[in-house]
């Protein structure tokens, strides 16, 4: 006699196993790349789409490095201005002529630009960590100080790039391809991809998650807490001045009111991505894929015409709030 009763697995076992956090905003995208091709016809052209994932270069890059900062339990609001602050200098260093070679001059401004982000985020997370500064305060003070060095080196004008020929050597970076693909798309994967390696599979990304989900337990462990935070900060200026490197090329120009409201977009792209505010989760590529949404929300107001552009910072505030109703949620859930 053999046994016919058959064990029936739960209906939403499968749903239990699934991260909808990490689902949550591809299948968001998704949504709205549909809701884009009824908004118009050109939406989901290979040209329309390739200049929203272009556009989204300068968040996108900056929401990774904004991804480890959140995550070890951090937060920076002076993103913005540090973006001011970094490529204005650029600019004034390529202005100086110091160098002969246009292509010379251009590396040289690059490795500026990274030397000065990287110097702007170990002050923000010194600050913070040795300074026992909150990361509210003390980030918000730092945009301050950026935003008044950058009005100061401008006078209250614009700094423009004026070396015709190095203009000429630099514009590729942003306005020309690589089979067919635009460099800041390659800029966004690649830096994706480096941030990805070291947060999932580096010894400092799982202390940069330890930290952030529970600082004592980091510090019983034996992990240098404040070691860790203030080299988040110092990744968050290496992201900003790579932003700094394709922003440049675009407009060729900075003023004090550059990057204004790119600390929103950033955390917002992080938290749309399922990064959790209170720190101990990071999620690179939802971060990436957050900052998408940010940019084809607005091409798609844009292309319709139905909802005024000017009402796109009042969206992306209201979608940020959403996203942390919908974490909310969903931690509930699990």
């Amino acid at each position: 006699m053999t046994d016919t009763t058959t064990t029936k697995a739960p209906s939403r076992s499968f749903w239990r196993d699934v991260d909808l956090r990490a689902v949550a905003p591809f299948v968001a995208l998704f949504l709205l790349l549909v809701l884009g091709s009824f908004a118009h016809d050109n939406f989901l052209t290979t040209n329309n789409l390739l200049n929203v994932m272009t556009r989204s270069a300068y968040i996108a890059i900056i929401a990774v490095g904004a991804t480890f900062v959140i995550s070890a339990g951090g937060l920076d609001l002076s993103v913005g201005a540090m973006v001011a602050f970094v490529a204005s200098l650029a600019i004034m260093f390529m202005n100086a002529g110091s160098i002969a070679s246009p292509l010379g001059m251009v590396l040289a401004a690059m490795a500026v630009m990274v030397l000065i982000g990287m110097a702007c985020g170990l002050a923000n997370g010194l600050i913070t960590t040795i300074g026992k500064i909150e990361p509210f305060i003390a980030t918000l003070g730092m945009m301050g100080v950026y935003r008044g060095l950058t009005t100061w080196l401008s006078q209250g004008g614009a700094i423009t790039l004026r070396n015709a020929d190095v203009q000429a050597t630099y514009r590729p970076i942003y306005f020309e391809s690589l089979f067919g693909i635009p460099y800041p798309v390659y800029a966004i994967f690649v830096t994706g991809a480096i941030a990805a390696f070291v947060l999932y599979r580096t010894s400092f990304g799982r202390h940069v998650i330890a930290v952030g989900s529970n600082e004592d337990v980091a510090r019983y462990s034996g992990i240098s807490v404040e070691r860790v935070r203030t080299l988040t900060y110092v990744i968050q200026g290496l992201c900003v001045a790579i932003a700094c490197l394709i922003y440049i090329p675009r407009l060729s120009s900075t003023t004090a009111t550059t990057g204004m409201m790119w600390e929103l977009q950033a955390i917002t792209a992080v938290v749309v991505g399922g990064t959790a505010l209170r720190g101990g989760v990071g999620r690179i590529w939802g971060t990436i894929c957050g900052a998408f949404i940010l940019e084809i929300v607005g091409n798609v107001m844009l292309l319709s015409n139905v909802i005024s552009e000017y009402l796109l910072g009042a969206i992306q505030g209201a979608i940020i709030i959403i996203a942390m109703l919908v974490q909310r949620w969903l931690v509930r859930k699990s």
